[in-house]
């Protein structure tokens, strides 16, 4: 066993020689390089499943022997300066190494399809394996120095990976935006690790954290100071992890190829942050005002980020806000000191959150197959529907996601966010309130993107006032049958005929709606009423090939299975709570008590109320979004919300208001825009104004003065010397009587 682990060293390094030997090979064989690219591929994904088996073999014998392993070699010594590099190996890290690898050769494997059309190719699959080695390379850290270097190492991945399609304008600004605001907690991290350097003397996390408790203990620190040093700290998890208010990035991020969404702003880089509040968290822990700012953080973020995605038509900008809302459930677990069910519901959801942005990513390969579908349509949800009958392997796997992201059991998420949500009650009820609340919003806006996107009839039928018919749905697609009809609030008659060939089609409508503006006052929200291009033939959507499917349904595997590995049960004297017996060393180290086993009485009675909730939140979005059956013989549920009167179950004001809060990003984004942008480039301009006009003009008006001075000075010169001697001898004269005047009186 201590032979496995003194070669752990090189769990960072296997995946590094794919992005050298791809460059060089661009470099000097540029033209066998990218006939051979499936070569690098296939690489790519041998390398990265070698450091996964090297990673679970680490894993099997942590839980077996309940150990950790370090080992450093100094790098620079100078006096009493000594900075070391080496390697950590403990439960916290294997984990990780375990998410890292197992959904980024997922990723590969469907990224080998998903790019294979791309003229990056080869540049994706260098960027993606030194995002790995970068990755790796800060999960195995052992010191803040060298987090810090691999923090930086995985923002850059980052950047390159969001503005991968540079030439798309809001990809180029999407990854400034990202860079920008990272740098912003990054500057943070940097000053907060230099302030616990200037306090302890150590980099290293065993020395820092055995120094830091014995400052604290005998109380020979400035605990203003220390709290300062922490909230540093903790700002570059905010950025990384995109916690609020820093995170606006996030969203944006989406610009990027959909494997990239599924690897980093799903399962790993954002979950960066996670880990090293978690790494530190022996520091913080001792610091009760930082616990309780985490945990605000986290809970300001679960609640923001579910109202934010309520409302969201981008697919994958919708599950970019469930990410954030997710992310905010472990931060405030961490900030409760629940250590555990944190890192529970960062492995739950790693699986989960890459099934779903894999499965969207399926969603919109299909779509684009569609001739005259932009990709701007392709990610819409309003431009999808009906899509069941054509992806039914992407809709059931989205679903199981779906159920899963909602706590349903007994999927994986079902397991880790009932306990975050149990332990809200203990901590604070105003914060448990809001947790359950938003557990309900997840519901909700999850269920929402399954209807929009996969629900829906071909052949659509909304009931007028006669009633002769009564097959409403919420959507047309635009591979429906032939005169599908649909009825909008004000009952003004569209008629749409499906193109085949070259036929034309025509649309009869009294009133035009604008779908961006108005799409949420429809009875059923989010029609699709697009028309056709008469030059172009238009194709039914398909289902994904199987390289793509391959990794899909592993992670359906995943999701179905790796909630087991936390079971709080204790089944006639066996523990089945493996991740507690597995995180055993790191639990000691917080002082916390392990045990984490519960009867099956109190688990049920804790478990039926989350359940309640996220079925509320499901019945509520099926009611909105999925069609109205048949047995509606009339609209009077309709009209109870959309007519006017004292019946309206929501005024039109509030409506308007949570879906503009919601869709324009709770206007954060404007108030950094006015506030921080627009002030910045005014400050600039101001700045600009006073250096060309006050700095450069003092500069310039001494030239120019001096110019005319001589150019006056020259009409008056005669060129007699005499002439010059009397002037100067005048001059000096009347300046030594001024003086002696002024002496004088």
């Amino acid at each position: 066993m201590e032979q496995t682990y003194q070669y752990a060293w090189i769990i960072p390094f296997l995946p590094l020689p794919v992005p050298i030997l791809i460059g060089l090979g661009l470099l000097l064989f540029p033209t066998a390089t990218k006939s051979l690219r499936r070569m690098w591929a296939f690489m790519s994904v041998l390398l990265l499943s070698i450091v996964m088996l090297f990673s679970i073999n680490l894993s099997i014998q942590q839980i077996n022997s309940s150990s950790i392993y370090q080992y450093v070699w100094s790098w620079i010594i100078n006096n009493d300066f000594s900075l070391e590099f080496g390697y950590l190996i403990d439960p916290l890290t294997s984990i990780m190494s375990i998410l890292i690898t197992t959904v980024g050769i997922l990723v590969l494997i469907y990224s080998d399809n998903y790019m294979s059309h791309d003229d990056g190719y080869l540049r994706f699959f260098a960027y993606m394996s030194f995002f790995s080695t970068s990755m790796l390379g800060l999960v195995t850290s052992s010191n803040l120095v060298q987090i810090y270097i691999f923090w930086e190492l995985v923002g850059m991945c980052s950047y390159l990976l969001i503005g991968f399609w540079f030439t798309r304008p809001a990809a180029a600004n999407a990854c400034q935006k990202a860079f920008v605001t990272n740098r912003v907690g990054d500057f943070g991290l940097l000053l907060g690790i230099l302030g616990f350097y200037w306090i302890t003397g150590s980099f290293e996390f065993r020395d820092l954290f055995q120094i830091f408790n014995n400052l604290i203990s005998t109380n020979q620190v400035n605990f203003l100071f220390i709290t300062l040093c922490a909230v540093l700290l903790f700002a570059g998890a905010i950025a990384k992890s995109a916690q609020f208010p820093l995170h606006v990035w996030l969203p944006d991020a989406m610009e990027g190829p959909t494997p990239i969404s599924a690897l980093i702003h799903a399962a790993t880089m954002v979950a960066a942050g996670i880990f090293l509040v978690a790494r530190l968290l022996p520091l913080f822990i001792v610091i009760p005002h930082i616990m309780n700012f985490i945990s605000l953080i986290g809970i300001l973020t679960v609640f923001l980020g579910a109202t934010l995605a309520l409302a969201q038509q981008d697919i994958k900008r919708g599950l970019a806000y469930s990410t954030m809302s997710q992310l905010g459930y472990m931060m405030l677990a961490l900030g409760m000191g629940s250590y555990r069910n944190a890192l529970f519901h960062l492995i739950t959801h790693a699986y989960s959150k890459a099934l779903l942005f894999l499965g969207s990513g399926s969603v919109i390969h299909s779509m684009e197959t569609v001739v005259g579908y932009s990709p701007n349509k392709s990610q819409n949800m309003v431009f999808m529907g009906g899509l069941t009958k054509y992806v039914p392997i992407t809709k059931i796997s989205f679903l199981l996601g779906t159920l899963s992201l909602c706590g349903i059991p007994p999927l994986a998420c079902f397991w880790s966010k009932d306990e975050i949500l149990n332990d809200t009650w203990l901590y604070s009820p105003i914060v448990a309130i809001i947790a359950w609340f938003t557990a309900g919003l997840t519901a909700f806006y999850m269920f929402r993107i399954y209807f929009l996107t996969f629900e829906g009839h071909l052949n659509v039928y909304f009931q007028n006032y006669s009633g002769k018919k009564n097959t409403p749905s919420y959507s047309i697609s635009l591979w429906g049958k032939k005169d599908s009809k649909i009825i909008n609030k004000n009952f003004h008659l569209v008629t749409l005929l499906t193109m085949k060939n070259n036929e034309r089609a025509s649309f009869f409508s009294k009133k035009i709606y604008k779908m961006d503006q108005n799409v949420r006052n429809m009875i059923q929200p989010f029609i699709t009423i697009t028309p056709f291009d008469n030059n172009k033939n238009y194709s039914y959507p398909y289902e994904s090939d199987n390289t793509m499917l391959f990794p899909i349904l592993i992670l359906v595997l995943f999701t179905l299975v790796v909630g087991f590995l936390g079971i709080p049960f204790n089944q006639e004297g066996v523990d089945l709570d493996i991740l507690s017996k597995w995180l055993t060393p790191s639990i000691n180290l917080l002082h916390q008590n392990s045990n984490n086993s519960t009867d099956w009485y109190e688990f049920v009675k804790d478990a039926v109320f989350s359940v309640s909730i996220a079925y509320l939140g499901i019945f509520i979005a099926f009611f909105l979004y999925k069609p109205i059956y048949s047995s509606l013989q009339n609209l009077d549920l309709i009209n109870l919300f959309v007519k006017t009167g004292p019946k309206r179950i929501l005024s039109d004001k509030i409506k308007n208001g949570i879906y503009n809060w919601s869709y324009n990003r709770g206007y954060i984004d404007a108030f950094y825009e006015i506030c921080l942008t627009g002030g910045m480039r005014k400050l600039a301009e101001l700045t600009h104004f006073f250096d060309r006009r006050v700095i450069d003009g003092i500069t310039n008006g001494v030239g120019l003065m001096s110019f005319f001075l001589g150019e006056v000075i020259k009409l008056i010169g005669g060129g007699r010397i005499s002439s010059y001697l009397f002037l100067y001898f005048s001059y000096v004269s009347i300046f030594l009587f001024i003086y002696y005047f002024l002496i004088t009186f």
